[in-house]
């Protein structure tokens, strides 16, 4: 490997790889943000907290790779060009394609290392992300027993407490209701004070209580005997055991999610696919046997398009008006072919609820088999964008070159969703859903390689400010005609004059020279300019210096 490849690659891995750490960082907060409130005050250890984030980091990487691909070739190039490093180079007698190279060798390795991560990681993760989700959705809030009300947190009690010492945690007037055994307020205990301690495990609280009293009352009445026993035991300390369930965070298995498309590799996928397509064909083939088989129909084998060639006998004709016996059994015809009719119908939309599902699936599997080929050629793509923004403005920082690749970034997130949703309902298919976001960055990324290879700017801006002039002019010509003062003296210079007017320009008035005697009686000869502005009628000006300040004032008042 020369030295020019290792300092292309030493540039470009560098920032590739911070680029995507402060990418998935900040796509991590996101997804934090969204799930906050199914972590908050359900006491979970900071370990399950990373793994949750770890999980969900990784559902990222689809968009992070692309992005941090895109970013980090335009902060390459634009900052090596922004160095005079790329001049350098080219100086040198090597083009800028022959610099891309082992870039694109780099971004090959990343879109091929993105297509296993999106066929392997991340439907793992999407699987473990789901499962934690209804872990920490089954694990109980912590205990946390205010001052001053009824606490009924902890499955069969209820407690009050009066006040709190928040720096010993000692609660003080407590009182415990027991209703572990469904009998109501049966058992109360009164404390002056006491403490509650939770084992490690979360598998039961232990409630010290002291100075206070224990009630129980047995209330199992008898027939006859409706007289009811209370049990009162004083007691200096107490021990109060209540077992606990669900409170601390269990790992369950997690293969009760692998079914959904989106946890699924290609090679699922595909069996997946298969699978769904032979119960829509066996679908097809019960509501069509359904069909026909139905009583209504009484031509179904003329109907049927395999008989089509076969069919000898022609459908008899419908009978003509007026050839029932009487109105009744006319109506009676007409009521039978209507409720025929209306159980076709019904037949028909139950038969399309049916295939509904197994439809619907089938689009989405076919999106996410493309989806996984998709993702990884966006990062090529998007590197053949970024690689020449950086090249063409030779601006490595985060300004208008970044602003410029996130539009583009931008630009094929947003075809890239509403191709997928396209094609999750069946308007297009999977493979254009998933691919027309690839159809409109292909060409971009081809015009700004050509451009930057060629070494030539995005814009013409002389071009552009001359278009600009012109339309400008174009424009105010439509509300407003321009005032033109013609100057010209000999007879040439009557066609020029001449052309204007049939033009339709606004001629307010011609400057000419002064009249001079000619001749041998020296007589003052008009130019022919004047004797044209004369005929015209236009207003005319014979200064005899151009700097005289009366001919300024004329011509300022024209």
């Amino acid at each position: 490997m020369k030295k020019l490849d290792r300092f292309i690659l030493k540039s470009f891995i560098g920032p590739f790889i911070a680029v995507f750490a402060i990418v998935t960082f900040i796509l991590v907060l996101q997804f934090l943000w969204l799930y906050i409130d199914e972590l908050v005050g359900k006491g979970l250890e900071f370990k399950v907290i990373l793994e949750f984030l770890m999980w969900g980091s990784c559902q990222t990487l689809p968009l992070a790779i692309p992005l941090a691909t895109l970013l980090s070739a335009m902060m390459t190039l634009g900052q090596m060009g922004e160095q005079f490093e790329l001049t350098a180079i080219k100086a040198s007698g090597i083009s800028l394609g022959r610099v891309l190279i082992p870039m694109t060798a780099v971004a090959v390795v990343i879109s091929i290392g993105a297509f296993f991560i999106g066929d392997r990681l991340v439907p793992y993760s999407i699987n473990q992300i789901y499962t934690m989700r209804d872990d920490i959705g089954r694990t109980k809030s912590e205990i946390k027993i205010p001052s001053g009300t009824f606490y009924d947190g902890i499955d069969g009690y209820i407690l009050r407490v009066e006040e709190r010492d928040k720096s010993t945690g000692m609660m003080y007037s407590i009182q415990v209701y027991d209703h572990s055994v469904g009998r109501g307020n049966t058992r109360i205990t009164v404390a002056d004070s006491g403490i509650i301690k939770m084992s490690k495990s979360k598998d039961y609280l232990t409630f010290t209580l002291f100075d206070g009293t224990s009630y129980s009352e047995d209330n199992k009445r008898k027939y006859r005997d409706t007289t009811l026993a209370l049990q009162r035991v004083q007691f200096h300390r107490q021990d109060l055991v209540i077992p606990l369930e669900n409170y601390a965070f269990q790992h369950s298995d997690s293969a009760r999610y692998g079914e959904q498309v989106r946890s699924m590799n290609l090679a699922s996928l595909r069996h997946g696919h298969d699978s769904l397509t032979n119960l829509v064909v066996q679908g097809d083939e019960k509501h069509m046997k359904e069909f026909t088989s139905n009583s209504g129909l009484n031509y179904r084998t003329q109907l049927d398009t395999a008989w089509r060639e076969k069919a000898s006998t022609p459908l008899p004709p419908p009978k003509a008006e007026g050839t029932w016996k009487n109105l009744k059994d006319k109506q009676r015809a007409y009521e039978n072919a209507a409720g025929i009719a209306h159980q076709y119908e019904n037949l028909l939309h139950g038969q399309n609820m049916d295939s509904y599902d197994y439809t619907r699936q089938i689009h989405r599997t076919d999106v996410e088999i493309w989806k996984k080929f998709a993702q990884a050629l966006a990062c090529l793509l998007l590197f053949f964008i970024g690689a020449p923004v950086g090249a063409i403005l030779k601006k490595g920082g985060l300004g208008t070159p970044a602003i410029i690749s996130m539009l583009f970034f931008v630009l094929y997130w947003v075809i890239d969703i509403t191709g997928e949703r396209l094609a999750g309902n069946g308007a297009v298919t999977a493979f254009v859903g998933k691919f027309i976001s690839a159809f409109i960055l292909a060409p971009i990324g081809t015009f700004l390689t050509v451009k930057a290879v060629q070494d030539k700017s995005l814009f013409n801006v002389d071009g552009v400010k001359i278009w600009f002039r012109r339309a400008k002019s174009k424009f105010i010509r439509m509300f407003r005609k321009t005032r033109i003062v013609y100057m010209g003296t000999p007879e040439f210079s009557v066609g020029p004059l001449d052309a204007l007017i049939k033009a339709g320009y606004k001629i307010v008035g011609v400057v000419t020279a002064p009249d001079k005697p000619s001749g041998r009686g020296l007589r003052l000869s008009e130019s022919a300019v004047k004797k044209y502005a004369a005929e015209k009628g236009l207003p005319v000006l014979q200064p005899e210096k151009l700097k005289d300040p009366q001919f300024l004032k004329d011509l300022a008042a024209l």
